[in-house]
């Protein structure tokens, strides 16, 4: 989860851009309700004052038919946003009906500059916008030819008013485009990258076996070869084996980390296994689920892949318990032996309540778990197998089988 409290976010362009956003941008809808609703207000009680001033229209100078011509041209600047070239229509029609149902000038040229920023701003159809903008001329010469002002004027305000208000919306329309394009350019770059870093580390990754095992092998030989002649020898040779080998464990768990970055490792600890069961119930009892441990006929000796894996799945299993069935439920691990292999079963009865873990993954001691799919890969890699379903009576039920003696699939 992201730290919006940490100083390198609060510092971010990004952050401040957020913060800094106007009414318009956080509250969408009901800006452009208060929007649709101040510019109705303007055009029924203002109109165009001598001397490019404005003035109050009595209420009974406005004729009844032309208030339904303002309520329309007003109200539809509510949808500016989803059909802005439809209100771009609207407002120029009411527009040029004004002309004829309002004895004096009215505001209505207003809403259509407000269509015009918002054709710009919210639709990418030019070819329209265009037509558009060239009907917002015709309308403004019509006007300038009923108003005793200047032709000139109306050609003007028309070149640059109307055109301008296009124009700004259509910019911020682009750079707001060409924001999220290096955005996603960005993370596209970063994903590439990511992606060739792996793929180096996993051609490193190989190197390095190749190269500790192959210096193993022939120390190893040599050790055979000299053994019965020069054993000090023989044994510096095995020395260099151990010491080949612990590096090539080293390599091999530093370069897995990275290619599984989201992992959260144990650290330089040894790995948990069987014996620490009782731990992890413990555990899990401090969470509130009651978990019960048995265990028949297990073999001793198990290998070390084996008894981390069983672990691992009973790990998971009991998250899954916590998780899903929450508080207050029963649960029980059987463990057993037999046929050259390990059973394991966990079985709970779905009657706690739910929680959530703390977590992203659920882990009692940090480690995060991959779901059912990471107990059957881990089950799969031993060359096992594992079901897991929901129980007749209710519940849930984990059963994995893991072969003790044959090597991993």
């Amino acid at each position: 989860m992201v730290d919006r409290t940490a100083p390198h976010f609060r510092t971010h362009p990004g952050y401040a851009s957020k913060r800094s956003r106007g009414p318009f941008a956080r509250w969408p809808r009901a800006a452009d309700a208060v929007l649709a609703f101040a510019i109705l207000l303007a055009t029924v009680f203002l109109r165009d004052g001598p001397g490019d001033t404005l003035a109050v229209r009595p209420p009974g100078d406005l004729p009844p038919a032309a208030v339904p011509v303002l309520v329309v041209a007003s109200a539809a600047l509510y949808m500016r946003r989803r059909a802005p070239l439809a209100v771009l229509a609207v407002t120029i029609t009411a527009w040029a009906v004004s002309l004829v149902a309002v004895p004096d000038k009215s505001l209505t040229g207003v809403a259509t500059l407000i269509a015009l920023y918002s054709a710009g701003r919210h639709s990418a159809d030019v070819r329209r916008a265009a037509a558009g903008i060239a009907a917002t001329i015709l309308v403004v010469n019509i006007e300038g030819l009923i108003d005793p002002a200047p032709w000139q004027d109306a050609v003007v305000y028309a070149g640059v008013a109307m055109t301008g208000a296009w124009y700004v919306g259509r910019r911020l329309r682009l750079r707001e485009e060409h924001a999220v394009r290096r955005l996603r350019d960005r993370a596209a770059e970063a994903g590439r990258i990511v992606a060739e870093e792996r793929t180096r580390i996993a051609r490193e990754l190989h190197d390095v076996v190749a190269h500790r095992v192959s210096l193993m092998t022939v120390q190893a030989g040599a050790a055979r070869a000299v053994a019965t002649e020069d054993l000090d020898a023989a044994l510096r040779a095995m020395a260099a084996v151990e010491d080949a080998g612990r590096q090539a464990l080293g390599e091999l768990r530093h370069l897995l980390g990275v290619l599984r970055p989201e992992s959260e490792l144990d650290g330089l600890g040894p790995q948990p296994g069987l014996s620490d069961l009782p731990r992890l119930a413990e555990q899990i009892r401090d969470a509130g689920v009651e978990v019960s441990v048995s265990a028949d006929a297990v073999p001793d000796g198990l290998p070390a892949r084996v008894d981390l894996f069983a672990y691992r799945i009973v790990q998971e299993a009991l998250t899954n318990v916590l998780k899903h069935a929450g508080p207050g439920a029963r649960t029980e691990v059987r463990l057993g032996g037999g046929g050259n292999g390990l059973a394991i079963e966990v079985l709970d009865d779905g009657r706690g309540g739910v929680t959530v873990l703390p977590g992203p993954g659920g882990g009692q001691d940090g480690t995060r778990g991959h779901g059912i799919v990471g107990m059957r890969e881990r089950a799969l890699l031993l060359g096992g197998t594992l079901d897991a379903g929901p129980r007749p009576d209710g519940g849930f039920r984990v059963a994995a089988r893991l072969p003790t003696g044959g090597g991993a699939a």
